[in-house]
């Protein structure tokens, strides 16, 4: 059995340094003081000197690696010990293979497939625990309140058609 650990960082890659202090005290208010969560990348290690996480790129996979605590883009928050696999370093080799394939870098979304899902599917093929709900919590929130937008819009069209004179739907 191998320890699986996630490590969390607080997302800080914009190019101003006003909205990455604005994230960080975002954090520090709705993670730290209040237990909610707030805006964060994760990366799982297993095996190794690597942490694997996934992100944005327009050709080829957005499955990519780095040494652990030390993605550049954003700030080192915490790690999070996650369980044991019982998976073998090969397996986890050829479940890094099926993703890398499964995971393209152009469908990456910030509500809908962004970092923090990436992670959880890479712990369910390893069976250890998901992830800590507050890690992707605003995300999942924006990605229900989406869905609830559109389905609220979709309705609200369909009732609304008798109101287009000369349409037929």
């Amino acid at each position: 059995m191998k320890e699986v650990i996630l490590h969390v960082y607080d997302v800080t890659n914009s190019d101003s340094e006003k909205t990455n202090n604005t994230i960080l005290q975002i954090n520090r208010i709705f993670k730290d003081r209040i237990g909610l969560g707030g805006i964060f990348h994760s990366a799982v290690q297993v095996y190794g000197l690597e942490e694997w996480s996934f992100g944005y790129c327009e050709n080829g996979s957005g499955v990519f690696s780095c040494p652990p605590g030390k993605n550049p883009m954003y700030t080192y928050r915490e790690c999070i010990v996650l369980g044991e696999t019982t998976c073998s370093i090969l397996e986890v080799k050829q479940i890094l293979r099926e993703l890398s394939r499964d995971w393209p870098g152009n469908s990456y979304d910030l509500l809908a497939k962004n970092c923090n899902h990436f992670c959880d599917a890479f712990c369910e093929r390893l069976g250890v625990l998901k992830l800590p709900g507050w890690v992707n919590r605003f995300a999942n929130a924006g990605d229900t309140a989406m869905v609830v937008a559109g389905n609220t819009a979709f309705r609200i069209s369909r009732s609304c058609q008798h109101l287009i004179p000369g349409k037929n739907f």
